[in-house]
């Protein structure tokens, strides 16, 4: 069935259902309504087996796959505790062995993953969860981002029917009102392959198992935490996830500096655009110069509109007008740049198997063996309300 005639039939029965309604027949109208929600589970299902038969069509085939080695990440950011034969002490002698001298993962352990254009082993489990806890700790937009593990390909619902309140009087009963559906969206992920480098001076080629396991975290994680949140603010969509200010901003909602410089009335218009309902959890995102624009700004009261608390971990918790500022490295304070923005970042949907695999090579200039590891992303917002962008002036 293609989109078109399901959306066609879906019409129809509505227009049925309505003309009963109108009619007073309010058990056929139910049952056309039965034939409506039927419709759209066939058509979902339909929908969602073409896209895993599309995505499947298009991933690469693997020689020889481990039985499951990916920890699930949940939105909690848990990770499954299941025994893996990655985590055995052979598999992670070997596994060092194959980073720092290159010698082949033996056959019988079951950990050689290749296909066309990689080659590699897959990282122990033991090592992967710690990845995974030095991302969430150490990164400042990830722990914010909503995490999830569905396979690529499948199309997940991202809104879910409302049900309708009505008032009643005492002794009386409600008129039968359905519930109001709206409109429900999908979403799509894709196979989107994410490669960081890492290199290993032939200085450190010796070292303890658990010196190695706690290197290789500290690189791979670092990598992975730039890559990722650099996409998820500017990713292009083609080739990695979708950024957040590549999203068009709902209208209203994408402001431009009155001045060449920041001003106080600017963040009161930001504040002002952003809507009710999304004020809760949305937060500023910025560079670091574009925060110290604001550092000295006063309002009519001669309050500071800028303020950095220290905790007791020492860390500087940033805030605008009482709202947390998150500063990073991926923005630019420039002419005609969009400077800062305010997002929920639980409407961002970031995407993956958390299964990293890494192939090695030694630069022949320098003699370091490089560790490249490979994991498969992808990641969009599902939700743009909340974004309301704060745009520098442009010069002239």
């Amino acid at each position: 069935m293609t989109k078109k005639e399901y959306e066609a039939k879906r019409n129809a029965l509505m227009t049925d259902a309505k003309n009963f309604l109108k009619d007073q027949k309010v058990a056929e109208a139910n049952a056309k309504m039965d034939e409506v929600k039927q419709l759209d589970k066939d058509y979902q299902e339909f929908t969602t087996a073409q896209a895993n038969a599309t995505a499947l069509e298009g991933a690469p085939a693997l020689n020889t796959v481990p039985a499951p080695v990916a920890p699930v990440m949940a939105a909690t950011g848990s990770v499954s505790t299941e025994e893996d034969p990655t985590n055995s002490k052979a598999y992670r002698k070997a596994f060092m062995n194959f980073v720092l001298h290159g010698k082949e993962m033996p056959k019988d352990l079951g950990a050689a993953v290749t296909s066309t254009t990689e080659g590699g082993a897959v990282i122990p489990q033991t090592i992967v969860d710690r990845i995974i806890e030095k991302l969430q700790a150490s990164g400042m937009i990830l722990p914010r981002v909503t995490q999830t593990a569905y396979k690529g390909g499948v199309s997940i619902p991202v809104s879910l029917v409302k049900p309708v309140g009505e008032w009643v009087a005492e002794g009386s009963d409600a008129t039968g009102k359905k519930l109001d559906a709206k409109t429900t969206g999908m979403i799509t992920f894709s196979y989107y392959k994410l490669k960081v480098k890492v290199a290993i001076t032939l200085e450190m080629s010796e070292m303890a198992i658990s010196a190695f396991e706690t290197m290789i975290t500290n690189n791979v994680s670092e990598a992975i935490t730039i890559a990722l949140e650099n996409a998820i603010i500017n990713g292009t969509g083609s080739g990695q996830p979708k950024g957040i200010l590549t999203e068009t901003p709902a209208d209203g909602q994408a402001l431009t500096t009155e001045g060449a410089a920041p001003a106080y009335a600017d963040l009161v218009a930001c504040e002002a655009a952003l809507p009710l309902a999304y004020e809760s959890g949305a937060v500023w995102c910025m560079s670091k110069k574009a925060f110290m624009a604001f550092i000295g700004m006063v309002d009519t009261n001669k309050q500071p509109i800028a303020r950095v608390n220290y905790g007791i971990n020492g860390a500087p918790e940033r805030t605008l007008l009482g709202r947390a500022v998150i500063c990073n490295d991926y923005m630019t304070y420039a002419a005609g740049k969009v400077m800062g923005f305010m997002f929920r970042f639980a409407d961002y949907i970031l995407n993956t198997n958390m299964t990293i695999t890494i192939k090695t090579y030694v630069d022949d200039s320098t003699d370091d063996q490089i560790t490249k590891a490979v994991m498969l992303v992808d990641g969009k917002a599902v939700d743009v309300n909340s974004l309301v962008t704060l745009t520098l002036k442009a010069a002239g």
